[in-house]
């Protein structure tokens, strides 16, 4: 079956970088889009980020462009999201979810992303 496993979140200060990775299995990794979203405390799910299978085509939140890099290795069967210069508004649970945005289908557990100092 599907699994998606998030890791790499943590405990950032305002202004630092953390790399979240989102291991695939149970599905052909290389052909799906594949997409982060996130959930701050309250708050409802926002897209952060989407890539197409091939990787060309990218998506990004408004809240985060400029500042997040989302990126995939399909040999690894791997999604990464680089975050640079994070706010404390960027602390969330983030997700990791196979397909294209609202269009996603299955989801991970979700990693926590704490931003503070």
């Amino acid at each position: 079956q599907v699994q998606l496993v998030e890791s790499g979140g943590g405990l950032a200060q305002p202004g630092g970088s953390l790399r979240l990775s989102c291991a695939a299995s149970g599905f052909a990794f290389s052909i799906y889009a594949m997409s982060w979203a996130r959930q701050a405390p309250g708050k409802g799910l926002e897209w952060v980020s989407g890539i197409y299978s091939d990787g060309r085509n990218t998506y990004y939140a408004d809240s985060v462009k400029g500042r997040f890099t989302i990126s995939r290795d399909n040999a690894k069967r791997t999604v990464y999201l680089q975050m640079n210069s994070l706010k404390h508004e960027d602390t969330a649970l983030y997700y990791c979810a196979k397909g294209w945005l609202h269009r996603a289908a299955s989801w991970g557990q979700g990693t926590q992303v704490t931003v503070s100092t």
